[in-house]
């Protein structure tokens, strides 16, 4: 294959008499994503199987030691009416036999040979989902069980939010504890002071697909495409976010260099915004802001006070039956990835 752009397609017919059967192709997308299709309209194949009612969507690279907590948690949902629309942008290690090893009906895997970042892979599982609503993760965090029927149900209460998230319970290593992400409850909340950028943590994200058609997300962003999007279609959205924690997000360690990119990238992306609406003066005053931030970064980790600073901008108090849960969480996802991971060697 010499296309730049060619993928392989991976995936089990949902068709009630034919879920035994798997496909694996290799073809320039969009013919890989529609092998299953053409070879129903051959084979006069009835589609019997229901859309779900949220598409998660996903982009791996190199995700093998973490992808497989991540999956479990979702398997583990109470709602069970979803599907993964799960992109491979270039693995160099197994993430794509790993995710094809559950051999759940409901995961679509599409493999790239080419890395195109974030941006250009998760506007590309958007195309591809069938769900009305679509929810965000990332390939190593984890998901608590409640998470897409909390969510879901909010959404179908109140047709007027267009996407809502919830807080994070943020962890590393072994599952120890850092702190939450709060997140405001209402949209006024959410989006009072834009320019310094949104309390709306991404991986939480689930919303309407016709959102997430509408507002791409900018495939030019390497980062922060969050919140530039957010910023892009806040004049015309309407954001809430649920009171309670429904993801664990690993955050290992801060990173410098990234945090200066995307606080210059979130910067020209406020002066765009400031051209259209004409606010200078709280642009240029929120930019200054922005790097005033990143001084202090560079600053807490060169004095040794990395992990302070972490936590300042994290919640530090849990109840202890929130300590409780996220204890219980990361101990059977990983406990099942484990068994997997041995099944899986077994097997070798």
């Amino acid at each position: 294959m010499n296309s730049p752009d060619a993928c392989v397609a991976t995936g089990r017919f949902e068709r009630r008499a034919f879920q035994d059967v798997s496909f694996t192709a290799k073809a320039d997308l969009p013919s890989a994503v529609a092998v299953s299709r053409n070879i129903e309209r051959k084979f006069n194949l009835i589609d019997l199987s229901p859309v779900p009612t949220v598409s998660i969507i996903m982009s791996m690279r190199d995700s093998a030691a973490t992808l497989n907590s991540a999956i479990r948690s979702i398997i583990w949902q109470t709602l069970t009416d979803w599907e993964l629309v799960l992109i491979d942008d270039g693995s160099r290690d197994d993430s794509p036999a790993r995710a094809a090893a559950f051999g759940d009906p409901r995961i679509l895997i599409i493999r790239h040979e080419e890395s195109k970042g974030l941006a250009c892979r998760l506007n590309e599982a958007v195309r591809l989902a069938r769900g009305e609503l679509i929810a965000r993760m990332d390939a190593d965090d984890i998901c608590y069980p409640e998470r897409l029927a909390v969510q879901v149900g909010v959404l179908q209460a109140d047709p007027g939010i267009d996407v809502l998230a919830s807080k994070a319970l943020v962890f590393r290593r072994q599952g120890e504890i850092v702190g939450v992400m709060p997140v405001p409850a209402t949209h006024d909340e959410i989006v009072v002071q834009p320019y310094r950028g949104f309390m709306f943590p991404h991986p939480t994200w689930c919303g309407r697909a016709a959102w997430f058609r509408r507002y791409q997300y900018d495939e030019r962003l390497w980062i922060t495409q969050d919140q530039e999007l957010l910023l892009r279609a806040v004049g015309s959205s309407r954001f809430a976010a649920v009171n309670k924690i429904l993801l664990g997000y690993r955050k290992e360690h801060l990173d410098l260099a990234k945090s200066l990119r995307g606080r210059m990238i979130y910067s020209a992306a406020i002066w765009r915004h400031a051209r259209r609406s004409g606010a200078y003066v709280r642009a240029v005053t929120d930019i200054a802001l922005h790097l005033t931030k990143f001084a202090a970064e560079v600053a807490a980790v060169g004095l040794g006070a990395e992990e302070w600073l972490l936590k300042q901008k994290l919640n530090s108090s849990l109840t202890p039956e929130e300590v409780e849960q996220w204890h219980m969480v990361w101990s059977e996802t990983s406990r099942a990835s484990e068994n997997r991971h041995q099944d899986a060697s077994g097997a070798l």
